[in-house]
């Protein structure tokens, strides 16, 4: 490799490292927004305080900046992707998203690259890293916010109940959830509590919460508030068996997580075990290996393999999953 390639793929990598940077450090629309509530201030007063604490909270992630239209274009289904952004709590945009992609896939196909590899198989290994790293991650935060959310549901629920026995009205009882309980639960009904103040029906802001969640538990949640609303009778009564169904739902996915541990195991030795001996073959005798990209009949087998590969991961995960 001459010292022209050198330094051009070296540049790509500071461009893609400096796009990457610019995604977490440049102007969000948070602080424009921001700007826009101090305007508000200074024109009407305090009174503008409640309307800081609100919208920051309701029209959180519907700011979009010039990155996320550009790559809202490039990217498949970027409403479902601002949705999974929105699911894990963080400020994250798809503009965002995308420029760690891109930086990722140019990133590690140039260290490969100059590593000696294949340019097809840089440019694979830098597709999957970049398309699959930033897409595991969210899913990783999702899941733990709303196992978070799982967990502390049950007492937000035995709290609605407490207050709903003492008096208070179903809005308040929301209201002082938000403030009390901390963590996810306390954000999303401070969410609602937010939306029914500036007039949006109570049912409505409970179903785009349990919209965006995604989880039964809040659904059953919703689903028990409606029926209450149009049959009537005992809604404490009624959260206080929900509350006590959904405690013991969460202790049987703590049993049968238990119980299959092990399998799940197995499964990810197996599914991972023929792609970490290939690297290894590759890091010894890297010109042994090469031959299942530039040879048809190896790469027919490669091919061959990674399908029946993945038949058999798909079927093993569909045997350790378990839907209660």
């Amino acid at each position: 490799m001459d010292l022209f390639s050198l330094l051009m793929m070296t540049i790509g990598a500071v461009v893609a490292l400096a796009m990457v940077v610019f995604a977490f450090a440049g102007p969000s629309p948070q602080r424009a927004q921001t700007r826009r509530i101090a305007a508000l201030r200074d024109r009407h007063g305090d009174g503008a305080t409640v309307a800081e604490a609100q919208m920051r909270k309701i029209t959180a992630g519907r700011v979009q900046t010039k990155t996320d239209v550009a790559f809202g274009r490039l990217l498949p289904n970027p409403a479902q992707l601002a949705k999974r952004l929105a699911m894990t709590g963080k400020d994250w945009t798809v503009g965002k998203y995308g420029m760690v992609s891109a930086g990722l896939i140019v990133v590690v196909a140039a260290l490969l690259w100059l590593k000696g590899a294949p340019v097809m198989l840089a440019l694979l290994v830098g597709l999957a890293v970049g398309a699959g790293l930033p897409h595991w991650l969210v899913g990783f935060f999702i899941k733990r916010r709303v196992a978070k959310f799982t967990a502390k549901f049950p007492d937000a629920i035995e709290l609605l109940v407490r207050g709903l026995r003492s008096g208070l009205p179903v809005t308040e009882t929301i209201s002082v959830i938000g403030n009390e309980v901390e963590g996810p639960v306390g954000a999303e009904f401070r969410m609602v509590s937010d939306k029914m103040k500036i007039g949006k029906s109570m049912d409505a802001a409970l179903q785009d919460t349990a919209d965006r969640l995604g989880t039964p538990e809040f659904q059953f949640f919703v689903i028990t508030i409606a029926i209450q609303r149009e049959t009537g009778g005992n809604l404490a009564e009624t959260l206080a068996n929900l509350a006590n169904v959904l405690r013991q739902r969460g202790q049987m996915k703590l049993k049968i997580k238990a119980m299959s541990s092990e399998s799940k195991a197995s499964a990810y030795i197996v599914g991972s075990l023929p792609f970490i001996v290939f690297g290894m073959i590759y890091m010894i005798n890297a010109t042994y290996m090469q031959g299942f990209f530039v040879e048809p009949r190896l790469i027919i087998a490669g091919l061959g393999g990674l399908l029946w590969m993945g038949i058999g991961v798909f079927i093993m995960a569909k045997m350790v999953s378990f839907e209660i």
